[in-house]
């Protein structure tokens, strides 16, 4: 994932650039970056953020850095702005999202012409780079948006700043969010809907799906109109989205009390915690709907440890990260010992976190440890966000039992019968995943219950990674 943030304004924008950037530290972990455009030109920083916050690193530039145009980025992969010089001219560029058939642009961009592209580490191009060298295959940048767009297979939104002003672009089904905020002598553009609301600017508009808008210190113009067709990425609900985030007119934080309301009523008088908890961070909204809705008391049986992990600095390396996980939460013995607890996470994906949590709640003397993700089980890899690190869709804990029980090629159909949760073979599931984990009770939020919890059309939500239906 990531997140980017734009500002055209009348006056120099670094510092507000700055903290709009600051506030997207929740959707990646790896890189930030800025650029900006004034009177001395283009002018960029790019730095590592994986074991420090973007504020820390980026406190000096912001100091030298001037301009009224900026544009910068928080992501979990490739370094980005870059500054690109072309026949369209010099310009800025930042994305999100995913690129399924990145070999066969390449083969294509080989074939046509002789070009080149800068190699990261790991013999990897930079994305962003791939989708710039798109856009500058046709006349016009407007054009050439809509080109790269059209020919990647995932999703793309992006932000170009040119000397004048800035391309603002949501993905074609708008899968992820871009929003505006306004003020006096001054536009915003963001991933985030609150990013900009301490910067003193109020909310103008969303883009619509495939919108491309242009945005100067003096006005938003639409260059091209959005689409009707959506699938925005229901994840973004249970867990990407910070709390006081709103897609779509739905706020993050009130979603999340709706989905724990629901898996309360789902439970009814079947089981009997004596408090209900949320694995931090993004548990911990989902567990007061539950509580709310109960009657059950809400309690943090264990903490996370934020003077030195204040951020979800994950490394890729998957041993470092399960200790990391460990090391974050802090039980609370007092509110464990002798206790019924219900839990809810956001999800299961692998498993390997929710499990050794459970087991040092075992440790700390709990005597239940009843499981509630937030989300249906999570069977199919996403083909639109690179929302996570699994390399394949058999490293899902769902996947792995599925293909314990029906070998390695198991049919479409049959797949299918473990999505649905009034079927045999997803209550085995379940009861594998319960077993394996060692909760002793385990319920997922059901997919209906889900977009209800949101509230949007379900023809508007993607919900491939629980469904497999685009």
């Amino acid at each position: 994932m990531g997140g980017f943030f734009g500002v055209a304004s009348k006056h120099d924008c670094v510092l507000e650039l700055f903290y709009g950037v600051d506030y997207h530290s929740h959707l990646g972990t790896r890189r930030g970056g800025m650029a900006v455009y004034g009177k001395e030109g283009f002018n960029r920083a790019i730095h590592n953020i994986e074991n420090s916050p973007f504020r820390t690193k980026f406190e000096r530039d912001v100091e030298e850095l001037k301009g009224n145009l900026g544009i910068g980025c928080i992501s979990d992969y490739e370094p980005q702005p870059l500054l690109l010089q072309s026949h369209l001219g010099s310009f800025a560029i930042t994305t999100i999202g995913k690129i399924n058939n990145q070999d066969e642009i390449l083969e294509k961009a080989y074939k046509d012409g002789r070009t080149h592209f800068l190699e990261m580490s790991g013999g990897q191009i930079n994305a962003t780079e791939l989708i710039g060298s798109l856009i500058c295959r046709k006349s016009s940048i407007e054009e050439g948006i809509r080109y790269a767009q059209e020919m990647v297979d995932g999703s793309l939104s992006l932000l170009i700043m040119t000397k004048d002003g800035i391309y603002a672009a949501r993905d074609l089904y708008g899968r992820t969010p871009v929003v505006i905020g306004k003020k006096e002598d001054a536009y915003c553009v963001s991933f985030e809907n609150f990013a900009y609301l301490n910067l003193g600017y109020n909310h103008d508009r969303e883009l619509g799906p495939g919108e491309i808008a242009y945005i100067t210190p003096e006005s938003v113009e639409t260059l091209v109109q959005p689409r009707e067709k959506m699938r925005i990425c229901s994840f973004l609900w249970v867990y990407y989205g910070y709390p006081t985030s709103s897609y779509e007119g739905v706020n993050v934080e009130e979603m999340r009390y709706n989905c724990g309301s629901m898996l309360a009523k789902r439970d009814g008088d079947s089981v009997h915690p004596d408090i209900v908890a949320g694995v931090p961070d993004s548990g911990v909204a989902h567990a007061i709907g539950y509580s709310n809705e109960s009657g059950i008391p809400y309690a943090r049986p264990f903490i996370k440890y934020t003077p030195t992990w204040p951020r979800s600095f994950m490394p890729t390396n998957q041993s470092q990260r399960d200790l990391i996980a460990r090391m974050k939460l802090i039980p609370v013995q007092a509110l464990i010992e002798n206790k019924r607890l219900l839990l809810i996470d956001d999800s299961i994906v692998r498993g390997t976190q929710l499990r050794e949590t459970t087991e040092f709640l075992y440790r700390s003397g709990a005597k239940e440890v009843h499981v509630r993700p937030a989300c249906p089980p999570l069977v199919f890899g996403c083909k639109y966000l690179n929302f996570s690190r699994s390399k394949s869709e058999m490293e899902l804990i769902t996947r792995r039992i599925i293909r314990e029980q029906e070998g390695d090629n198991c049919p479409e159909e049959v797949l299918e019968e473990y999505t649905n949760p009034d079927s045999c073979r997803y209550a085995k599931m379940i009861e594998e995943i319960r077993r394996i984990q060692n909760f002793t009770t385990l319920r997922f939020h059901r997919l209906d219950d889900l977009l209800a919890s949101i509230g949007l059309e379900p023809c508007k939500v993607c919900t491939y990674c629980f469904s497999g239906k685009k």
